[in-house]
């Protein structure tokens, strides 16, 4: 274990025995991190919060800090973050709250780069990359292989589909479909993720068929009911790609402003 001499870490923080901690860093309350890990200069952690191991921490990150939601009255909540994390420079990961089960939840083999807030609540799956200075408001969910590019907004109960890429910039109001690629002001969807999903080794005739789904969902001038007639033929009933694709449109589609998880916020 290499802990600098002017770190500050308090009774309750458990570390394990190869943990580095770095100069003037501060973690206070109840802190669990598993080996490996190493927390570099002028990091703070507040706990509750648990890692896994072999997690890296770059200076100024701010982690298991109180939610910025004003309902928040100093219930009990944590931060749990998985293993093999990059968390970069500045990067603000805010603890849960009572209405949102009371977990920030990080998973594993994520790259969260500089200046990148995650509020309260939120749920980033494995292997995600959130580019520089992109913000996610509360109840967030990012699936598994997806890619926010930098400086995007993401709002509240917004649910983000596995393996999609996210353009730079984009303001992101509405849930965005898995294997796609959506920007803009507001973003829509553009086409799919088809270099993601090729680097994932997804089958080519796989990729052919989402991308005929997603036209047909997201391009085609027909009506809705057309549409979801179309994708009841045997070709997609078939695939497993496109029945998730369906399926989160379908969920998304029956949501209040197009966020599914706004049901959430209904019934608290």
């Amino acid at each position: 274990m290499s802990i600098d001499s002017t770190a500050i870490i308090e009774s309750e923080v458990e570390l394990a025995e190869d943990v580095e901690v770095g100069a003037y860093s501060v973690l206070r309350g109840k802190i669990k991190i598993g080996k490996g890990t190493v927390i570099k200069d002028h990091v703070t952690i507040y706990g509750p919060i648990t890692f896994g191991e072999n997690n890296t921490i770059h200076p100024g990150a701010v982690l298991g800090n109180v939610s910025q939601d004003l309902k928040y009255k100093g219930e009990a909540a944590e931060v749990v973050i998985g293993d093999n994390n990059s968390i970069r420079e500045y990067v603000t990961i805010q603890k849960g709250t009572a209405d949102g089960g009371a977990q920030t939840i990080i998973g594993n083999n994520n790259l969260l780069m500089g200046y990148v807030h995650i509020a309260h609540d939120c749920r980033i799956g494995n292997n995600v990359i959130i580019a520089n200075t992109t913000s996610l408001a509360g109840h967030v969910i990012i699936d598994n292989y997806a890619y926010i590019g930098g400086l995007s907004g993401i709002h509240q109960f917004v649910t983000i589909g596995e393996s999609c890429f996210v353009g730079f910039m984009s303001r992101i109001n509405k849930d965005v479909p898995p294997y796609s690629i959506v920007e803009g002001n507001p973003a829509r969807p553009r086409t799919i993720n088809s270099v993601g999903l090729t680097r994932r080794n997804f089958h080519p005739d796989d990729i052919a068929l989402i991308k005929k789904a997603f036209v047909t969902l997201y391009v085609s001038k027909v009506t809705r009911a057309e549409k979801l007639q179309t994708l009841q033929a045997d070709e997609f009933k078939n695939n497993e790609f496109v029945q998730n694709l369906l399926a989160f449109d379908l969920a998304s589609a029956k949501a209040k402003s197009g966020r599914a998880l706004e049901e959430l916020r209904d019934k608290g």
